[in-house]
């Protein structure tokens, strides 16, 4: 940002992963490191067992993060896991919401489209994902199933068609799904921030709103 900033007075970040963005507005929360051995443990147990294994051990174990956490990503999964695991409290309870003060000022704009139209265009973008190539890459990265960048939308559900589980248009279809899936836990996620203006993905809409904030 400090290089950005030592060019102009304006950056622009854009994205839609709701715990980076929440990091980079409000600082992030401090979790006590893992006990050894238990994140490969952990880790190893979900590659034998899978998601479904991830969600009963959350669910027993961390009712807490259970209801109102992303119980779809693996990779929250295993975190909130591993802290309850190695401090015997929810990860829950570290979130402690404090926001640190930013020195400079932060506009948030969040792009709403209707759910139809927002779902189409999911459709349309997982078939010309597949049509660019999406499936012969995966499939020469079988080997790197394992790897936790890999455990995602996409990946996954053409990693079970290689294995054997899907055919290829099942594959395909449950992309779309989880991918719609996914959308909607964004959208959750980000109304709970009351700082975020919401507008249609309109240029001159988008304009006003940023010089109505500034």
């Amino acid at each position: 940002m400090q290089e950005i900033f030592n060019q102009g007075d304006t950056a622009i970040m854009v994205g839609g992963t709701g715990l980076y963005v929440k990091s980079f507005c409000y600082g992030m929360d401090e979790v006590p490191a893992v006990l050894p051995g238990i994140r490969d443990k952990i880790t190893a147990n979900f590659q034998a067992k899978g998601l479904d294994w991830l969600q009963q051990q959350i669910s027993l174990h961390d009712p807490v993060y259970f209801a109102s956490g992303e119980i779809q990503n693996p990779q929250r999964l295993m975190r909130a896991l591993e802290v309850k695991q190695s401090t015997g409290k929810s990860i829950i309870d570290f979130q402690t919401q404090k926001k640190v003060q930013r020195d400079f000022n932060i506009i948030q704009i969040g792009l709403e489209l209707p759910r139809e139209q927002l779902y189409q265009r999911i459709n349309l973008r997982v078939d010309n994902m597949i049509s660019a190539g999406l499936t012969k890459e995966v499939e020469m990265l079988q080997s790197l199933e394992h790897l936790n960048a890999l455990q995602t939308v996409g990946y996954r559900e053409l990693f079970d068609h290689f294995n054997g589980k899907l055919s290829l248009a099942e594959a395909i279809e449950a992309i779309k799904i989880n991918t719609r899936h996914y959308a909607k836990r964004q959208m959750t996620w980000f109304k709970k921030d009351a700082a975020i203006r919401w507008c249609a993905p309109d240029v001159t809409k988008m304009m006003q709103l940023i010089r109505n904030a500034g």
